[in-house]
């Protein structure tokens, strides 16, 4: 089996994350006293910006453990996210070391957190991968919706691929759910059953989280 992803690690990250996130931008964060304070757990994160991850991993009560696309790992960010307990992921295979890797942090009661959309997107969670419906039903955790909302409405001056600096990113968590319909059953049926509760439940949160920050 391939090593874990450090839990340790993923609290460097978490710290570091704080520093850099509020330094740089102005979270506002709502919902954060929803996430469970301890036991498995999976954040589903809606992707339309490459800051959504880093700041959800700095704004979150917990630590956590992102599958990224391993092409994010260029040069010496590779190792670095390693260290802080990320996870790489090849999106053109069934990436079994990944897999092992995330189960892994659930079974050992962290927080795995997955862009259920697999690409960059509107961020709506229009379409959502599988994956999600996967770790959720295979592994039993609650998933915690998180919608980050402001992080595309305007490109920065100083730096184009980013938003302004100082302008502020709404990051909101939802109720913690269950996928599974509670048989345990891990067909493609009732995979495909959950991915559909998991689509209305996040869609609903988005909704929600647009309403609450009139975004």
């Amino acid at each position: 089996m391939s090593e874990l992803p450090s839990p340790k690690g993923a609290e460097v990250g978490r710290r570091i994350g704080v520093g850099l996130m509020y330094g740089l931008w102005r979270p506002r964060v709502l919902g954060a006293w929803k996430v469970p304070a301890s036991g498995p757990l999976i954040f589903a994160v809606n992707h339309s910006h490459n800051i959504d991850g880093p700041m959800v991993i700095g704004v979150a009560p917990r630590a956590s453990h992102f599958l990224v696309k391993k092409e994010a790992f260029v040069g010496p960010l590779g190792p670095f996210m390693e260290r802080i307990g990320q996870i790489k992921v090849d999106r053109d295979t069934t990436d079994r070391t990944a897999i092992t890797r995330a189960l892994g942090v659930l079974e050992n009661g962290g927080v795995l957190g997955i862009f259920p959309e697999g690409t960059r997107g509107e961020g709506d969670f229009a379409a959502l991968r599988a994956g999600l419906a996967y770790f959720a039903v295979r592994s039993g955790a609650p998933i915690v919706p998180v919608a980050v909302l402001g992080s595309t409405e305007r490109r920065g001056r100083l730096i184009k691929g980013l938003p302004p600096l100082r302008s502020r990113v709404d990051v909101v968590f939802g109720d913690p759910f269950e996928a599974g319909d509670g048989s345990g059953r891990r067909t493609r049926k009732a995979l495909d059953e959950a991915t559909e509760r998991i689509q209305k439940q996040l869609a609903a949160h988005l909704e929600n989280a647009r309403r609450l920050t009139g975004r």
